[in-house]
């Protein structure tokens, strides 16, 4: 399978309203949406962002619902070019976003805000990439080798040496498909120390691998032991769902 990440979904409470906020302050454009009779899918990224670049999923479901954030998913983070995250993060402060984390409190490394829906947004500084597209996805697991496991195993992917970072309290791992250009987004594996278990929610969706062929791809994922959650079948032949050990989970669609 390809196995490239081909976007992140989120769900929203307000369509409109999220679609403008990421319109106005990352200068988002529409990218693709689909309606249904029970939920509308709005995809969303910059202007000017790779073709391998992952986008930004908003689903709304037309049911009035609210969501819980939970904190078994992290966030998303989007990229600004070297050197420019106070000026970008002063930027947005001037545009009306909140004050969440500013970049001296991260020691001058990163930032953070949030989305009308709490969804936490992570800012950083890289040499590739459009600004503010999207650079990973952090998700918290409960096992760190199980997880890359897990990922090495079921998608073909490399850890990516100079992204893992070890503290005194937890460890991030960072995972891609081999040979992914670097303008396409990996997935950020965040394991703390203490053994604590995570919270699902439902604020957010799923991360999106792209295969060249579903059938194929669900075939290899069966072989490999992944969860068969949702199989092609049960999705029309337009996509389906597997999940990872702590439930997190990944949709396989064709590009």
């Amino acid at each position: 399978m390809d196995a490239l990440l081909d976007h992140t979904m989120m769900r929203v409470a307000d369509l409109d309203e999220s679609i403008d906020w990421y319109g106005t302050h990352f200068d988002y454009e529409e990218k693709g949406r689909m309606e249904a009779d029970t939920f509308t899918n709005v995809f969303m990224g910059p202007e000017d962002a790779h073709e391998d670049a992952a986008l930004l999923e908003l689903t709304y479901n037309h049911d009035g619902r609210s969501y819980e954030l939970g904190d078994a998913w992290g966030h998303i983070a989007v990229r600004v070019p070297e050197g420019e995250l106070e000026a970008a993060y002063d930027e947005l402060m001037d545009e009306g976003v909140e004050d969440y984390r500013d970049p001296e409190s991260c020691g001058g490394r990163y930032a953070f805000v949030k989305d009308p829906d709490g969804h936490e947004i992570e800012i950083v500084q890289r040499d590739h990439g459009a600004k503010w597209s999207i650079d990973h996805t952090m998700m918290r697991v409960t096992d760190a080798d199980e997880q890359i496991g897990f990922w090495t195993r079921k998608f073909e992917y490399d850890e990516r040496p100079e992204g893992r970072w070890e503290a005194d309290s937890f460890a991030n791992y960072f995972v891609e498909p081999t040979d992914a250009p670097e303008e396409a987004m990996s997935v950020e594996l965040t394991y703390n120390y203490d053994d604590r278990s995570y919270e699902m929610g439902d604020a957010w969706g799923h991360v999106a691998v792209r295969a060249d062929d579903l059938d194929d791809a669900w075939d290899t994922l069966m072989t490999r032991g992944a969860a068969d959650y949702r199989d092609p079948e049960s999705c029309d032949h337009q996509y389906a769902f597997t999940k990872d050990s702590d439930g997190h989970e990944i949709e396989i669609v064709t590009q």
